[in-house]
């Protein structure tokens, strides 16, 4: 999976250049409205150590043997620079840590749902909590399932375990407006208001 930099230099080279000479892959959707100020979502299945990481809809997280189940996809948006939220393509709920270190899925985006995506050895992608760390020595807190497929607090996930590597299986990338700019109407200044 390629680097989120990579990606946001592509989009603005996308917005410069909007008849570029670039081959369009198959699996990207552009926004109909628009190609200016671009933002991309992943949708994705998160496996570790053979379990895909799972949404349930009473808003518990673990992990299950299958990837059968329409709760093991996710959408992966960029929220910054190597920040991203997660998010359940099937209840649209966040994937979030709190400040013991246990992960839940909440229905609105808070600063609690933003992690830290970082590229390991191997190319294993590695999601820490934006906001939350060790006191004491500053290690971060990441994302992981024990062997049994049960979420582990972040406190208790190194780096370096295999609990916290993650494979992300790319299902579709999309375009879309960031969300902010929806809301705002398009006037021009040149033009007089109607009588």
């Amino acid at each position: 999976m390629a680097a989120l930099a990579s990606s946001l230099i592509r989009q603005k080279r996308e917005v410069r250049e909007p008849g570029g000479s670039r081959p369009v892959s198959a699996q990207r959707r552009v926004c109909p409205r628009g190609t200016k100020s671009l933002c991309q979502k992943q949708l994705v299945i998160l496996l570790s150590k053979g379990f895909y990481l799972q949404a349930n809809p009473d808003g518990t997280i673990q992990g299950t043997p299958e990837d059968t189940s329409s709760f093991t996809h996710f959408n992966l948006i960029p929220v910054g620079l190597r920040v991203v939220t997660i998010q359940s393509a099937k209840l649209g709920h966040y994937m979030a840590m709190n400040a013991e270190g246990l992960l839940y899925s909440s229905p609105h985006f808070t600063a609690e749902c933003r992690f830290k995506e970082c590229v390991f050895e191997n190319y294993y992608v590695l999601y820490a909590s934006a906001l939350y760390r060790q006191r004491r020595s500053g290690r971060a807190w990441y994302l992981g399932l024990d062997k049994e497929g049960r979420v582990m607090k972040g406190n208790r996930v190194k780096k370096t375990k295999a609990a916290a590597h993650f494979v992300p299986k790319l299902l579709e990338v999309a375009m879309y407006r960031e969300p902010s700019l929806h809301s705002v109407p398009e006037t021009s200044p040149s033009s007089p208001p109607a009588p």
